[in-house]
Order: C-alpha cells, then structure tokens, then sequence
C-alpha cells in the first residue's frame, strides 16, 4: 500500500518541483520523463496486489470524508495501460516538442495529469474519485490550450472543459443520490436495501453514466473531443487515445454491480455507445485531417467499449480498452511523426508514399500495424479478438442482437476509413505539400514557406519540397530516434497484447481473468435479462464461433474497397476513384463532412440563444437596474442645483427673493378669501 500512495503523489510532486522549483530549467522534460517511467515500474510491481487503505480526510457530525487507495485485478490492470502509455508519450514528446519554447509548461502539465489520471483509477470512493475527475479535467484543459496563442486550440480547450462540466454536473448528482440510496461512498461498501425502487436506483446510475458520456465523448457530448487535436500530438496519444477517454467505461465498470441491478441502465449504455459507434464512423469515413480522423476513430471505439459492458461482456470491454490503448497510441504518433516532418501537414489528398521515403520507413511500419490492429484483422492483431469478443457476444444475447448489427457495421466501416488514411498517405505515389505549422521551420537541410509544393522524386527517396520562401526547398523532417522507439514499442506491444487478450481453450484470457477478479465481473445474471441469460445463435451457428468468421470477412471487405478506392490506379495524392462516387450520393458526403452539423445544431439552439439572451440581460442591468441606481444617485444632485441659485450669498437676491415670496403669499391669501 505505501507503493500505491508513492505511485499515487510521484507524479504531484514531479510537477509541483518542475513548476515551483525548476521552472525554466532544461531538466524538466527529463525528471518528468524519470518520474513516468518509474510510475510504470511502479505499477508492474503492483500488478495482481490487493488491498484498501483509507484515512479520514474530514468530519461533518457523523459523515466523515475519506481518501484511500484500492488495489484489485482492475485498478492495477488499469494502471498498466496509464502508466506504460504515459512514459511512451513522455519519450516521444522529448522529441517532438524539443523545440517548442514553451516544453517545460507542457511536461509540468502531463506530470499533474499523470497525477489526476492515477488518482482516479486506484480511488476506492466518489470523493477522492471526483476530486480527481475534476483534476483530469483541468489537466486537458491546460494540454488541450498548451498552443493557447492559436484561436483554434483556445477555443478546443474551452470546449472540452465546458463539454465535461455539463456531463460532471450529471456525475455530481449521481454520486449525492447513492449516497442517499446505500449511506456510504466508499465503493466496497456501497450494497442497494430492499426498499429502495428501481426507478430511484436507475436514476442514480444513469447520472453516473452522465460523467462516464462526458468524459468519453459519447452521443451528445462527443464534439470535444474532435477539436482537442488541435493539441500536441503526444497529447491526443495520451488523454484521446489511452487514458483519460478511457475514464468513464473504467467508472462505469467500477460501478458495474449497481448497473447490473437497473432494468434500464444497461441497455442506455449499449445503444448510446453502438449509436455513438455508428455516428463517429460515418463521420471518420468524409475527414481529410487524419489526426481528426482517428479522433472520430477514437469515439467510435469508446462506443464499442460501453456497448461491450452493455452486453454483459465486460472481459471483453477490458480487453478493447487494453488493446485500443497501445494500437491507437501508435497511430496518433505515427499522424503526429509525419504532422512534425511535413512541416504540420496533415490532409490526406496533400500526401502519399510517405513510408517509402527516406527515413520513414519505421512510421509506415507503425501505421500499418495500426491499421491491421484498428480494423480487426483476423486472428494476428489484438485489435481483432478484442472486438470480436464484444461482438460475439452482442449476438449471443438474444436482447441485443441490434445493437450486434450496428457493431458489425461499424466494424466494415472502420476497416474502411482505417486503410483509407493508409493507403492514401503512406503507399502510392511519393508526393508532398509542406504544412503551414511552424514545424517547417525546424528542418535542417533548407526552408520552404507555407506555400511550398513537393513531388518526390525518383532519385531522391526522401523528396524536395519547391517552396519560394527563404530561398530553399522544403525537406520532410525524418523522425529521430526517439519516436521511432517509442512506435517500435508500441508495435511490439500490440502483438504481445494478443497473448492477453485470446481465449484459451476454456474461453479464459489474462484480462478476462483479471476482470473476473474484480468488481467489473459478471456473474450470470442482470435485472433486464430477466432470470438470466437467454442465449441466440447467429443463424444457427454458435453466435461467438461465427463472429470469428464474419467479422474477418467484413474486415477484409472493408479494407478491399479502401484499397479498390483509394490506391489501385492512383496517380496523384489529391483524387482517387472514390471521388467519382461521391456525386452518386447526392449531399450525405458533405453532410459527413460537415459532422453531421451538429455543433452547427448546438450552436443554433444553445449559444445563439444564449447570446440573445445575455444581451436582454445586459440591456436590462445596463438602462432598467443601472438607470434606478444611477436615479437615486442623480437626485440628491438635481436638488442642489436647483437650489443652489438661491443660495448666492448676495443681500439685495434675498431682498428681492423675499419680496416675491409675500407677493405669492398674498396671492394666495387673497384667493383663499374670495
């Protein structure tokens, strides 16, 4: 347990002696990089421990405030996949943000967010574990914004913070109405009495489900997630890939035996995160960034993951998280390698055969890998018998065989716009258009402005960028040694991760078996199925058996017709024969593209009439609530200047004054009498 505390405040105290201390000091990206990895030692040591200790951090009466650590199968499972991530992107970002002015900030800001991300997975109640949702929040936040002079990475930043905090308000309540329900948040503790309905409990359940949509980018809250790109890369590899969107299924998994006892709960869960799956690849399928392409990749796995729980395979949610974390690490780094050496560049129709110039070679490997992982390929990726699990077992619950069909969609789609990016950018012909980022300006062999154009040439591996500013051509900026460890790892990993994840003989892998240990199990038997599982076959077939068939197939499919699209017969980066197609659908491409125009939606019933309506008010406070103020502040001073003429100090004034008075006296008296 003093391990588990020391695990926990490494990282704190990293950050708060970079920022208090060091500062400006050139070892800060070193000890922040020191500190990760010995969390990652820290968490191999830990692995299988259990264990709870706690301490009363406050009183009120009777009601005391506690802050503890709980080791199980799953907190340090979990703690594998931050920490492992968390040193990867901290070598990486040695790197790749060598040159930014501004790198000790930002690895003060990844060591805190090490130290929010830790304290949400080892916490054993909703206090400590809100503190650190809240934290984490704040620690995107500043990452998100670390390029705060750019409108666009300021803007994304607000935007995801405001994004959680509507989920987070959710959240908040959830915790206050099961505290209510069961009189502890301690976790372990928590048991639902007899009299307590399922309408309450549900209530109580969905608003921690609220936190888990906030903070995983699910339907409605999804749209932060795809502007927080406008970050660092290592940045969009650690929160937005592996950890922090990984937060709300870790909760919801947490939380999975009050789940289990809601008749509604569950399948909330299922169709918000198959539909979430669906939407984020249509949408992935139309974008030409690719950085925002596998952010939309991101969303729909998410999805994948809570249908995953929603189907009562929470083995196999665990697994795609595990998975998910290292191949999609690995392809954000692999967009943020060739994003640092084409000078920011990132649209697909800009590049092609970047793996077969010079120096690239690593990062074309790494994003294959990737892909295969990401779009399921049979039997030797990770990535396949994770996703495979969740289906199969979708179509095994004769409740949820829709949303199996979803999931089954999603998965040719994401086979689809996966090799899409690949076959566009790092095969076919060698061609390149240098960014306008300032990245460019970091090349070592000659400058070319934002402008510049590129054609790789046959006898140059790594091609010429023609620019005409600073009187030189454009070079890609291979990547250095660093990051092509750093993806070699994660290459290497997301093969070793298929040993974790296929089942034996038994149906058993090592994750399943560590989420079978832990409070994410699942023991046969959920409220809305009744009186347990009812089991379906896919057209007479074992439904899990059939997966392992079917899936393969819409895979393979799926990357066939990326291939038949957009590399046979390609000459050129910017048009492919998909191009020719888009016609045919008439405006569902540009609605794609245009993301379904949902934050056009929410700007138009939110901030719009938010706006109108911050106006009124301030038309109000300014003429009606300033005006009285300013009147009664007006008066004393209106009344002095009318009175101050007769008030002039001159004898024959007053003479005159007086005068005037007993003639209006007389007046007067005279009227009265007659």
């Amino acid at each position: 347990m003093n391990l588990a505390w020391i695990l926990l405040f490494l990282p704190l105290v990293v950050a708060a002696i970079n920022q208090l201390v060091l500062r400006k000091n050139p070892l800060v990206p070193l000890v922040s990089t020191a500190s990760a990895v010995a969390t990652l030692v820290i968490s191999f040591l830990l692995l299988g421990k259990t264990g709870t200790h706690a301490f009363d951090w406050a009183a009120i009466g009777d009601f005391k405030l506690r802050i503890g650590v709980q080791l199980d199968q799953l907190s340090t499972g979990m703690m594998i996949v931050v920490t492992g991530i968390g040193a990867l992107v901290h070598i990486f970002s040695l790197a790749y943000m060598a040159d930014d002015e501004a790198k000790n900030r930002y690895f003060t800001g990844l060591s805190l967010f090490m130290f929010s991300m830790t304290g949400i997975v080892l916490s054993s109640n909703f206090i400590m574990t809100f503190i650190f949702w809240e934290l984490v929040g704040l620690s995107s936040y500043l990452l998100i914004g670390h390029w705060y002079q750019k409108d666009s990475a300021a803007d994304a930043a607000k935007k995801a913070f405001l994004c959680n905090r509507v989920g987070d308000f959710g959240f908040m309540i959830g915790i206050l109405m099961l505290w209510g329900i069961t009189g502890t948040l301690a976790f372990d503790e928590m048991k639902v009495p007899a009299e307590i309905s399922a309408g309450v409990l549900s209530a109580a359940v969905l608003c921690i489900f609220c936190g888990a949509v906030g903070k995983s980018a699910q339907l409605p809250l999804h749209v932060w997630l795809p502007d927080a790109m406008e970050g660092p890369t290592p940045v969009s590899a650690l929160i937005h890939a592996a950890t922090m969107v990984t937060a709300g299924v870790y909760l919801i998994a947490r939380m999975y035996p009050l789940f289990l006892l809601s008749e509604t709960a569950l399948p909330i869960v299922g169709w918000v995160g198959a539909l979430t799956a669906l939407f984020a690849a249509t949408i992935g399928m139309a974008q030409f960034d690719i950085k925002r392409i596998m952010a939309y990749s991101t969303v729909s796995q998410l999805g994948y993951m809570f249908a995953g729980l929603a189907v009562l395979n929470s083995a196999g949610a665990a697994a795609h998280v595990f998975t998910h974390a290292f191949f999609k690490a690995m392809l954000f780094l692999s967009c943020g390698a060739v994003m640092h050496g084409f000078g920011g560049q990132l649209d697909l129709r800009k590049l092609s055969g970047v793996a077969k110039m010079k120096g690239w070679t690593v990062v074309g490997v790494a994003m294959f890998v990737g892909c295969l992982n990401l779009a399921g390929f049979p039997l030797i990726t990770a990535g396949f018998w994770s996703k495979d699990a969740i289906l199969g077992e979708a179509f095994a619950n004769s409740h949820t065989i829709a949303i199996g069909w979803i999931l089954l969609l999603t998965a040719g789609l994401t086979a689809y716009y996966t090799f899409r990016v690949f076959f566009r950018v790092f095969v076919g012909p060698k061609y390149f258009e240098p960014g306008e980022d300032a990245h460019a300006s970091h090349d070592d062999h000659g400058h070319g402005d934002a402008h510049g154009h590129g054609k790789a040439h046959d006898d140059a591996d790594h091609g010429h960028g023609h620019g005409h500013g600073h009187g030189g051509e454009f070079h890609p900026h291979a990547p250095g040694w660093a990051i092509n460890t750093v993806l070699i790892i994660l290459a290497i990993a997301s093969f070793v991760a298929v040993l974790l994840v296929k089942p034996d003989s038994a149906h058993n892998s090592w994750v399943g078996g560590m989420v079978g240990n832990s409070s994410a199990a699942y023991g046969g038997h959920a409220t809305y199925l009744g009186s347990g599982h009812e089991h379906a076959t896919f057209f007479g077939f074992d439904a899990h058996k059939a997966m392992l068939v079917v899936s393969s197939v819409v895979g393979l499919v799926g990357i066939a017709i990326a291939f038949v699209l957009h590399l046979q017969g390609r000459t050129t980066a910017a048009t492919s024969r998909a191009d020719k197609l888009l016609p045919a659908l008439g405006p569902i491409p540009g609605w794609a593209q245009g993301k379904w125009f949902v934050d056009e939606f929410y700007d138009l019933i939110i901030r719009k009439p938010l706006i109108v309506i911050s106006h009124l008010f301030q038309i109000i406070d300014q003429f009606l609530i300033d005006g009285i103020v300013n009147l009664f502040g007006a008066l004393p001073s209106w009344f002095g200047r009318a009175l101050r003429p007769a008030q002039s100090g001159e004898l024959h004034g007053y003479a005159i004054g007086m005068a005037g008075g007993v003639a209006v006296l007389l007046i007067v008296v005279m009227l009265l009498v007659l």
